[in-house]
C-alpha cells in the first residue's frame, strides 16, 4: 500500500514538475544597446506599452508574437536616435490609446481619468442625503395618545 502511494505521488511530482517547466520557459529578447541609457528607455518603454494580442499584459511580459514585433520595432526606433515621445507616438498612431496602460487625457478619454472621482462624488452626495433624511426621522417624535401609550406599556410590560 506504501509502495502504491509513493509511486503515485512520484508519478504527480513528475508531471507537475514537466508541465510547470514548460510554463517557466519563456523566450527572451537579447537586444544589443550602445549604452545603458537606451537599454534602461528600451525596459521602460517596454513595461509601460500594452500588448495589443495579450490585452492586459505589458510588452515585456507577453509572449506574443506581435509583442515581439513590438519590442523589436521598439529597439529599432532606440537605436535610430528617437525619442520616447516619438516612439509614444507611433505606437498611438497604429494601436490608438489602448496601447498605453496610462492613456493621454483627450477629449475621449476624460471620463475614463475623472470617471471614478465623478461617481464618488455623486455617491458621497447620495450617502449625505439618506444620512441626512435618517437622522431628520429620527428626530421627530412621534405623539401617541393614551390607548397608544398603554398597548406599548403593554407590549413591554410596564405597567
Amino acid at each position: 500500500m506504501i509502495l502504491r502511494f509513493n509511486s503515485c505521488f512520484c508519478a504527480l511530482a513528475l508531471l507537475f514538475v514537466l508541465i510547470s517547466s514548460e510554463q517557466t520557459v519563456a523566450q527572451v529578447d537579447t537586444f544589443e544597446f550602445d549604452n545603458d541609457v537606451q537599454q534602461q528607455r528600451f525596459r521602460t518603454l517596454s513595461d509601460e506599452l500594452r500588448c495589443p494580442m495579450c490585452q492586459n499584459t505589458n510588452l515585456s511580459g507577453s509572449t506574443g508574437g506581435v509583442a515581439e514585433d513590438l519590442r523589436r520595432e521598439i529597439h529599432r526606433m532606440i537605436l535610430e536616435g528617437m525619442s520616447d515621445r516619438e516612439i509614444e507616438q507611433f505606437m498611438f498612431e497604429r494601436y490608438g490609446d489602448f496601447i498605453f496602460y496610462r492613456p493621454r487625457l483627450t477629449a475621449q478619454t476624460v471620463l475614463l481619468w475623472f470617471g471614478p472621482i465623478i461617481f464618488l462624488l455623486i455617491g458621497g452626495l447620495v450617502a449625505r442625503s439618506v444620512f441626512r433624511r435618517a437622522r431628520e426621522v429620527g428626530e421627530t417624535e412621534v405623539a401617541l395618545n393614551d390607548d397608544q401609550k398603554a398597548r406599548l406599556n403593554k407590549l413591554v410590560g410596564n405597567k
